[in-house]
């Protein structure tokens, strides 16, 4: 089939930042990775068929390199018999070599359908496809038919999806021009997001413009009763001869859904790119498990709808070393994700001290976490996503609960939590550091939150202030969360050390946001989201600079709570130990 130009996907971009560019990376190798697992565990772990007498195996009734005629015909009806009607038939090819690779098997034709007004108004059209060995014909009425010598198969060119719901949200300054742009609808693509809403799911007619027929290179002798399940859905056995007619595959795998055209009353003709050729049988298979580990990723929540067409425009329009690259590095992603997270709780939890770290930017990351996780809860996110980031609520709490002290005040009728900062951050500069650089840097957030956040109230729509507050707090997070960053460049500068900072840690998010670099130009995404990307580069690279231009102290304590003099006595210890036992061995 010849790939879509210019595939793209349509769809809102929620503003998730990192962790949409990490989902498509993750998703990309994951149902690779699946796919092929499948593929070939099928062949090699299937279960062992007992053998069978060879009188009982099936074979391909059609010869390799045997021509074959092919009729193809549109109908409105799913049942066809009427091979006579020179309005129905639309192409004819003759003389298909069946199974040979070259020009002279593929054939193509490009045509204009006008539609009639039945079909206009949600009716349906099928495509009825016939082969049959040259010389003979498709049709059972005509005398030089033979049962064995054709075959053929329907396939629908109009499917129905459910129709767009008119945009919920609103103006909520009541500004009518902004009204008036809310009726505009919003693309919905599957019937589980239908159901949502009140009323009854409407559903509107699609026209394909593509339609592929791939016939199945396939030769194998299978048992009566053995024919793997994957197979055996598609097979299409004579019941006389009780052997196999070609396959007739429509492949549809490079069909985007944006590639689909409505039908309605205004559509006066519809394109129809129309193919004919073989493909293997790995190939077809392959086909047929990407699609299955497309399903199971949709049930289980993996898979928001669409992300499957946009993983099929990277193949499409990605360079093809580029995507290796990528299918490499998300690997490695993974592997850095992982790391990345046991240092940050292996560093937490052995820490005993909060000299030089900022205690307010842990508060801070468990505000903006939490701001997050109740803007994909009003979203209605897959819950493989708001499991995620709901533990890393979690996650962050637990933090603030080793940075600070957290008590339970009793005094009120309701009880309270209250926050008392730990002696080794108050005793020493590290609070007074902490306080200037937050005081600052607060004023610049709250004074771009503030802008953003009229700038969204006028000219955006929202479903209700709710959602107006979620979303701009949401927003402010994802393009202004990173000045909350700074304070520990200040306290670093103000300390020059950074000997109490969790290197390793940092150094796998480091390398992580290397590789969201690298999504960030394979992923389709808005220029916003590119550039955001980059941001926290610049923050780890001056981290960088002061960990090179400040010398490490000696004295400082360290992430695990010991400073480097502790090392060298802990070692002196050790080696006098060594000493001793040395000399206890030469007298005994």
């Amino acid at each position: 089939m010849a790939p879509p130009t210019n595939a793209a996907v349509d769809g809102a971009q929620q503003p998730q930042g990192r962790q949409q560019q990490q989902q498509g990376g993750f998703s990309l190798s994951g149902i690779i990775r699946m796919a092929v697992f499948w593929y070939f565990a099928s062949k090699f772990f299937s279960p062992k068929r007992p053998p069978t007498e060879p009188g009982v195996l099936m074979s391909n009734l059609v010869q390799k390199g045997q021509p074959l005629d092919m009729w193809l015909y549109l109908s409105e009806h799913e049942k066809f018999d009427d091979f006579g009607s020179e309005s129905a038939l639309v192409w004819h090819e003759t003389n298909i070599p069946y199974a040979v690779w070259g020009p002279e098997s593929t054939r193509t034709l490009s045509l204009k359908y006008h539609p009639s007004e039945a079909l206009k108004h949600n009716g349906s059209l099928y495509a009825h496809v016939f082969f049959a060995l040259s010389g003979y014909s498709p049709d059972p009425n005509d005398p030089e038919y033979q049962p064995q010598s054709a075959f053929g198969r329907t396939h629908a060119v109009v499917i129905y999806l459910p129709k767009s719901k008119a945009d919920k949200r609103k103006s909520l300054l009541g500004n009518s021009e902004d009204s008036s742009e809310g009726q505009v609808a919003s693309e919905v693509d599957d019937t589980e997001e239908n159901s949502k809403d009140d009323g009854p799911v409407e559903w509107a007619s699609y026209w394909k413009p593509n339609i592929t027929i791939n016939l199945v290179d396939d030769f194998t002798r299978y048992p009566k009763n053995g024919v793997p399940p994957n197979i055996a859905a598609h097979l299409n056995i004579d019941p006389i001869t009780e052997n196999y007619f070609p396959t007739v595959f429509f492949n549809e795998f490079w069909l985007l859904r944006n590639k689909l055209i409505p039908v309605n009353e205004t559509v006066t003709e519809l394109p129809l790119h129309l193919e004919v050729g073989p493909i293997s049988m790995t190939k077809w298979q392959l086909f047929q498990q990407i699609d299955q580990s497309f399903q199971i990723h949709r049930s289980y929540g993996s898979m928001l709808e669409g992300e499957g067409d946009e993983l099929k425009r990277v193949f499409l329009e990605g360079n093809p070393y580029l995507l290796a690259v990528t299918m490499v590095v998300s690997l490695l992603h993974s592997v850095f994700d992982f790391l990345a997270f046991k240092n940050d709780i292996q560093f937490w939890n052995k820490n005993k001290s909060m000299e030089g770290l900022s205690a307010k930017s842990v508060v801070v990351s468990f505000i903006s976490q939490l701001i997050v996780f109740l803007y994909l809860l009003d979203n209605d996110t897959s819950w493989m996503i708001l499991a995620s980031s709901g533990v890393g609520c979690i996650i962050e709490f637990w933090k603030i609960g080793k940075a600070m002290h957290i008590e339970v005040d009793r005094t009120g009728r309701i009880p309270m939590l209250k926050f008392r900062d730990r002696e080794s951050y108050a005793g020493n500069k590290t609070k007074e550091y902490d306080d200037i650089a937050m005081k600052y840097l607060s004023y610049v957030m709250l004074f771009l939150a503030a802008c953003f956040s009229v700038y969204s109230l006028k000219y955006e729509r929202h479903k209700s202030w709710y959602s107006w507050i979620l979303s701009s707090l949401t927003s402010c997070v994802y393009m202004f969360g990173f000045i909350m960053m700074c304070p520990q460049l200040f306290i670093n500068y103000k300390l020059k050390s950074v000997a109490h900072l969790p290197w390793r840690q940092m150094t796998y998010k480091f390398l992580n946001t290397i590789i969201d670099d690298l999504f960030a130009f394979v992923i389709k995404m808005p220029t916003l989201h590119r550039l955001s990307v980059f941001r926290d580069d610049i923050i780890f690279l001056i981290y960088l600079y002061q960990r090179w231009v400040y010398p490490v102290d000696k004295k400082r304590i360290n992430e695990f709570g010991f400073g480097g003099e502790d090392d060298q006595a802990a070692d002196a210890v050790a080696a006098v130990d060594a000493a001793k036992e040395e000399e206890e061995k030469k007298t005994n």
